[in-house]
């Protein structure tokens, strides 16, 4: 698995996925590989329902199914991220030395990955945990028991295609849970990279990512006043999702190498592999987090 761009096309038609099926096929001599499937389910807390207990806001939750992998996120609006409570830590050792701030329960993001699916349905029936549907589906009346299990589902349904050996192209619409069809999803693999090239070109982009906008260009039909917008998301706000604890850089910053002085490769030696390159569950991983971002900021999550 190597480095990702996606598009969301807001607006498109409901023929799109046969038209960019042609396109590739006709056009850029792709293989159809397979099915691109992706479920998520949405849920907000009840705490404030709880007699005696009050909280400045209620948290929000998303479930992401990709492959046999869920991807949660979990957000309290009331919790310091990881930015702001070490920039406060920080202040606080400057103005009273010796001082440190204790860390708080929980950060505004948490973002497990559970397998297998189905295993967070069970976990919160299990638990009777407080969180109901953001959208209700049945009688006003029913209980936060009832339909904990029944989260508003989101799919996106699709196609996923190779073109030569270096790609990997996926396709698929968004469908709401009655069936209408919410624009789709355009997603672009390039294999031989794990990550991002640092180097920016007078764009300030670089390379792969002008490689990754053209391809996605050239895939989508031609089809007037289409609404078409990359779905990116910043380093700073990544880095807070991925955060690790300074005593953690701290070690990896001991650990010695004992081959760093080895000039020559050797079969096998491969690249280590660090936290946040886009392969296997962690490609996946931020392409759920982008997906979920992106139908949030719709306002269909």
């Amino acid at each position: 698995m190597g480095y990702t761009g996606l598009a969301r096309w807001i607006n498109a038609p409901t023929t799109s996925i046969e038209l960019i099926h042609q396109n590739i096929i006709r056009n850029h001599q792709g293989q159809y590989k397979g099915k691109w499937s992706i479920s998520i389910r949405s849920y907000r807390s009840t705490l404030s329902s709880i007699p005696g207990y009050q909280v400045p806001a209620e948290r929000s939750m998303c479930a992401l199914t990709m492959n046999d992998n869920v991807f949660v996120l979990l957000e309290d609006p009331a919790a310091p991220m990881h930015s702001e409570y070490q920039q406060k830590a920080t202040e606080l050792a400057q103005t009273q030395p010796g001082v440190t701030l204790p860390p708080p329960a929980h950060y505004r993001h948490t973002f497990p990955t559970l397998s297998p699916p189905g295993a967070l349905e069970q976990l919160l029936a299990q638990l009777r945990a407080r969180w109901v549907s953001v959208r209700q589906t049945g009688s006003s009346s029913a209980t936060g028991q009832k339909a904990q299990g029944t989260g508003q589902m989101l799919t996106v349904e699709g196609h996923v295609y190779s073109i030569g050996t270096d790609w990997l192209v996926r396709a698929g619409n968004v469908l709401l849970a009655g069936g209408a069809v919410k624009g789709m999803f355009l997603e672009a693999e390039y294999l031989p990279l794990p990550t991002m090239p640092t180097r920016a070109n007078e764009r300030g982009e670089t390379d792969l990512q002008f490689l990754l906008s053209n391809l996605l260009l050239s895939v989508l039909p031609n089809v007037p006043d289409a609404r078409i917008v990359a779905v990116t998301i910043g380093d700073a706000q990544w880095e807070e999702i991925l955060w690790e604890e300074p005593e953690d850089d701290e070690q990896k910053d001991n650990m010695v190498d004992e081959d760093e002085d080895d000039i020559y490769a050797k079969e096998g030696d491969l690249p280590a592999v660090k936290k946040g390159d886009w392969i296997g569950v962690e490609r996946d991983r931020r392409s759920a987090f982008l997906i979920i971002g992106a139908l949030k900021q719709e306002g269909l999550l």
